[in-house]
């Protein structure tokens, strides 16, 4: 293959220090590949060399349709590219040229100035022609700079479908943290009864659920007091100074105030009971009106008269952490806090009370 001959020949003589300046690189490297790739690098009107914008110029212009650059092309010596991205990004972004590319031979970076984040976050791909395999670069080349897929439109597509994929990418690994952080903070009881299950499977005895609790406030305590750097492109996560903003918003409490009467019960799943059955003395119907509901948790339900409700597709937390009480209402023991929380704010809407200001917990 041409493509795949000229890329070897290229490399083999960027090992050997053959391009020795930044002309060399734009004549014996990008126009050889242009020319492969199909570009009519003799027609001036779809291959523009110094190609002005503004008070500026840029290497090479590739047009299309003639006169009218798609891509832009900036050369550098061959070691020299870092850090030129700015100058290309301005000519690019405000002249609303799609792709813009800054390579000194070895390495070619694609970019996407039109869409969002830093030039490094922009970047859609980073080649380097000595370190990634021959095909690799040929299945590249062909898929952004190829003559036949840029007057198509295709090359275009597949950039920015490409970007989307790193941007979602970059999204996830950077949102991984927080989701674990809030996970420990939240202690969701699917993820105590997980990590109860290992414990029993790797030692023989099964933790109590407020053990694994106390491990994963552990975790959270060592997490906030750890000093570490954070990369720029980094989210940076919340201290848990910062996610207890007030007991009201708070996960971590063991009692609540109901209009001016304080109540201390010690932990979260007794503020709960206390919460309820305190309310169903003053409205008989309580319990009746909160199973009513069209929704409690997103799969389970926090009061029910078939205890099976309480941790759908569980029957073995059915019937290990539920308790019957006030008459034949089965209420759930292993909730997180956060859990307990949300089960308290809804007994303030059945009841007509505002959360946080008629009910408060602490």
């Amino acid at each position: 293959m041409p493509l795949q001959s000229d890329i070897e020949d290229i490399r083999s003589k960027l090992k050997a220090g053959g391009y020795q300046n930044e002309a060399a690189v734009s004549q014996g490297i990008i126009l050889r590949l242009l020319h492969t790739l199909g570009w009519p690098i003799f027609d001036s009107s779809h291959v523009t060399p110094e190609y002005k914008l503004g008070t500026g110029r840029v290497d090479f212009a590739l047009c299309h349709p003639p006169g009218k650059p798609t891509i832009l092309i900036e050369s550098k010596d061959v070691g020299s590219a870092y850090g030129s991205e700015k100058q290309l990004f301005e000519y690019a972004f405000h002249q609303g040229i799609p792709m813009a590319i800054l390579t000194d031979g070895q390495e070619w970076s694609f970019f996407l100035p039109g869409e969002q984040g830093n030039y490094h976050e922009r970047c859609v791909y980073k080649l380097d022609i000595i370190a990634r395999a021959t095909d690799e670069c040929c299945v590249v080349f062909d898929r952004y700079l190829k003559y036949a897929e840029v007057i198509s439109g295709k090359a275009i597509a597949n950039a920015k479908k490409d970007y989307k994929d790193v941007s979602k990418q970059r999204q996830i690994e950077a949102a991984l943290p927080q989701a674990w952080t809030q996970l420990i903070n939240e202690q969701d009881e699917i993820l105590v009864e997980l990590i109860a299950d290992k414990v029993e499977t790797l030692c023989g005895f099964k933790p109590e659920p407020d053990v694994v609790r106390r491990y994963l406030d552990s975790l959270l305590q060592t997490s906030s007091t750890r000093q570490s750097p954070v990369p720029t492109s980094t989210v940076v996560q919340p201290r848990r100074s910062q996610i207890i903003q007030g007991a009201e918003n708070s996960d971590h409490f063991t009692g609540f105030v109901l209009r001016g009467t304080s109540y201390n019960e010690g932990a979260a799943i007794r503020v709960l009971f206390r919460v309820f059955e305190i309310l169903a003395q003053r409205d008989p119907a309580f319990f009746e009106r909160y199973a009513a509901l069209p929704t409690h948790g997103r799969t389970r339900r926090y009061v029910a008269l078939n205890k099976m409700e309480l941790y759908p597709g569980r029957p073995d937390l059915c019937e290990q952490y539920s308790q019957k009480k006030f008459g034949n209402w089965w209420i759930g023991t292993n909730y997180s806090r956060s859990t307990i929380r949300h089960a308290i704010e809804l007994a303030c809407e059945v009841s007509g009370l505002r959360f946080g200001q008629d009910l408060k917990l602490i």
